[in-house]
């Protein structure tokens, strides 16, 4: 039988998210697993893991926010912009103080941006990026806008500080301190990475792998599975009746009362049950089923 909803997953350091992913499908036994939002493999945090139907919302938690907790260290710059990284770069840092960091940050706020690492998954002419650096090859990248929301200094031990930053898609935290360490000239890479926040899921009601593990074991895993929609909280709800929960669950148009100024908002039938999302036509004024969770109207 196969179960909707999402897993709120700490990924362990030293395991690929699509490893990660592996065991629970394992233990799970279900066909669809997916996650939502890559982390390195030495990084560690929240690992969202949709299940089932809930596959279907991931594009919009890998679109959600995320906040990170990163220590940087000065001094230091490896080809990976990461410690697992081959050092490319070693100068001293220890002239640089807490007044330049704090001083470089409202430069990297807002829209910035970015050149992303080659050791990333991003493709070239069909072929991953970190396998052509793995080849010793390095090919241009453009660069790429990102939005970085909060920035933070936390900590302040040289040669390491730690930064907290919110940010939207798409956003490299291992570019962010690549980038720190070529500003103020001295070379800088990540020393560990933690992911507190991704969308409505936080670490601290997170679970690990051993946990959920033992959860599946004495099968009261599905007591910890947050139900799909909770990625779509923050949009409109619009309850619909059986006439209108028809035309949805058939693809078709239809038109609702005021919604507010969002272009995307989520559809419940009258007892509660999640339907799907809609999206606007500014062409006609209806709304379009963009993703249709229910087969048929009950």
């Amino acid at each position: 039988m196969s179960i909707d909803g999402i897993l709120n997953l700490n990924k362990p350091a030293g395991e690929t998210s699509r490893q990660t992913v592996t065991q629970v499908k394992r233990w799970s036994r279900q066909q669809h697993v997916g996650h939502a939002g890559t982390l390195d493999p030495a990084a560690t945090g929240v690992l969202p893991i949709c299940l089932g139907r809930a596959s279907r919302v991931f594009s919009f938690l890998v679109a959600a926010h995320k906040t990170y907790q990163a220590e940087i260290e000065l001094g230091v710059a490896t080809d990976t912009y990461d410690a697992d990284g081959i050092v490319t770069q070693r100068i001293d840092p220890s002239h640089i103080t807490r007044e330049q960091i704090e001083g470089l940050l409202p430069s990297f706020r807002g829209t910035i941006l970015q050149k992303p690492p080659m050791y990333s998954a991003l493709k070239h002419h069909g072929e991953r990026l970190y396998k052509l650096a793995r080849a010793g090859i390095t090919v241009e990248r453009e660069e790429r806008e990102a939005e970085i929301f909060r920035l933070e200094l936390t900590q302040w031990q040289p040669p390491l500080f730690t930064i907290e930053v919110e940010c939207g898609k798409g956003t490299y935290i291992r570019s962010l301190a690549n980038d720190f360490g070529q500003s103020l000239g001295c070379g800088a890479h990540i020393r560990n990475l933690v992911r507190l926040r991704c969308g409505p899921f936080d670490i601290t009601d997170s679970l690990t792998l051993p946990q959920i593990e033992e959860s599946f074991r004495h099968n009261y895993w599905q007591d910890f599975l947050y139900p799909m929609d909770v990625v779509l909280e923050h949009w409109f709800a619009a309850i619909v009746g059986k006439e209108k929960e028809y035309a949805i669950c058939n693809g078709r148009t239809l038109a609702l009362d005021d919604t507010g100024d969002s272009d995307l908002c989520r559809a419940y039938s009258l007892d509660g049950r999640f339907l799907a999302v809609l999206r606007f036509l500014p062409e006609n004024g209806l709304w379009q089923p963009k993703k249709v969770f229910s087969n048929k109207p009950q």
